[in-house]
């Protein structure tokens, strides 16, 4: 059924990107973030200045070749292969799907196809950030930093777009490469109310069954836990207050249970803004 699940979601994924590309991308004449925007760049230059009409999906094929291979070795075998499929699909149907889905979204005000083509480019990747997959391109790159040597490069994947988008302007118009950067802000905004993986959230619990919650918090999420001992003021009564750091998408699931096996417990979420430590981290296979 995971894999069902996963495979669906990459599917529904790749449909949608694809859909974004040939509708709201395309009317607004705008350059994506990552491998997907400078794969429509490339295509627009040797269009426009050489009259060749590259297929996007060859493109977008070359640029996630090395990206993919070091994903495969170093991050996670099924995650990477879930991602080549992801972009496997949206390029095939970038190229070849049928123009009676698109040419009725062939919007003509550049703004809202910013904003909405933002929208819907982050339900994609969020689709593929639950299938515990990715888009591929500056993802691979990006979780390959991050994975090992321990360092944020979501900033150099960020300057990396912000090139993308000079070049863009430098050639063509600078108001497509504006209204580009409100199609990234769309996208993001999305990502973040979507998904929560790469969040942590900070939990004390007051509780009278100390050890029954902290094997629930073990057994949820592979955290530990640290306890302190306690007197409530109101009836002098002496308590414990467990104290742990999970993962954001854990926290729903992790209070039901632990409500379920105290129901007089006391639990306060806080957003944990950073977080330096061992902390543990699913393994992506």
């Amino acid at each position: 059924m995971n894999t069902v699940k996963r495979l669906s979601l990459v599917t529904l994924a790749a449909v949608i990107m694809a859909f974004n590309i040939n509708t709201f991308v395309h009317a607004g004449g705008l350059i994506p973030g990552g491998f997907t925007g400078l794969s429509l760049l490339i295509k627009e230059i040797f269009l426009r200045f050489a009259g060749i009409n590259i297929p996007f999906s060859v493109l977008l094929y070359i640029l996630n070749a090395v990206p993919a291979v070091i994903s495969f070795r170093f991050i996670g075998k099924r995650f990477t292969l879930y991602s080549v499929l992801m972009i496997a699909i949206s390029g095939l149907l970038t190229d070849f799907m049928p123009s009676m889905f698109t040419e009725f979204l062939q919007l003509h005000d550049t703004l809202l196809s910013a904003v909405f083509g933002g929208l819907l480019n982050g339900v994609s990747i969020a689709l593929c950030l639950f299938a515990d997959s990715t888009s591929g391109g500056t993802d691979f790159i990006a979780i390959f930093i991050s994975e090992k040597y321990k360092r944020d490069a979501w900033n150099y994947i960020f300057t990396a777009n912000c090139v993308i988008l000079i070049i863009a302007a430098w050639l063509f118009m600078i108001d497509k490469a504006l209204y580009s950067i409100i199609f990234q802000f769309a996208s993001t905004i999305v990502i973040s109310a979507l998904y929560r993986g790469y969040q942590q959230r900070t939990l004390f619990i007051i509780t009278d069954k100390p050890d029954e919650v902290y094997s629930i918090i073990h057994n949820i999420t592979n955290h530990d836990a640290t306890s302190f001992s306690g007197i409530g003021r109101y009836k002098m009564a002496e308590h414990i207050m467990l104290y742990s750091v999970i993962s954001a998408n854990e926290a729903g699931r992790l209070v039901a249970a632990i409500k379920k096996a105290d129901p007089n417990s006391f639990i306060n979420i806080i957003k944990t803004e950073q977080l330096n430590g061992s902390f543990y981290k699913r393994p992506k296979d």
